[in-house]
């Protein structure tokens, strides 16, 4: 995808996490639509995009919907030719996106818990999330301090 793509996706991201995703205003509660669908299908290819722009070795997508009452996840692991990795999860919890290294595809615990507000989808340049997110690999940064 291209940078204007992913751009306008983050914005589109932003802007959906601002509203009640476990609202489906009058439509079945158990149904997966409206808004909450657009999250996951917008969210899904952005980081999609994302991991052919972080440039990983092998990467997966998971999308997690779960029931009426939360926006559910979506999910990145990737894993870089040098074997260090990360995980990037959107969602409406705590109004941030949450980020960690990991050493591996199922590395289900990872490295130290990073987050950004959601806000930041909305105003941040596309580049200055790549950088953010691949900070901790250029400084080598992966576990807890002992």
């Amino acid at each position: 995808m291209s940078v204007k793509s992913q751009q306008t996706l983050m914005k589109r991201l932003s802007q959906l996490l601002e509203q009640d995703l476990s609202y489906v205003d009058g439509e079945n509660e158990n149904g997966f639509n409206g808004a909450k669908a657009e999250f996951h299908s917008k969210g899904k290819s952005f980081l999609r995009g994302m991991a052919k722009d972080l440039h990983f070795n092998e990467f997966k997508v998971q999308s997690n919907p779960t029931g009426a009452a939360s926006s559910g996840d979506i999910t990145l692991y990737g894993i870089w030719p040098e074997g260090k990795g990360l995980m990037i999860r959107l969602s409406d919890g705590n109004h941030a996106v949450h980020y960690r290294t990991i050493k591996h595809m199922h590395d289900y615990a990872g490295g130290l818990n990073r987050f950004f507000h959601r806000d930041h989808l909305a105003y941040w340049s596309y580049e200055k999330l790549l950088y953010t997110l691949e900070r901790d690999r250029l400084a080598g940064v992966h576990e807890p301090a002992a």
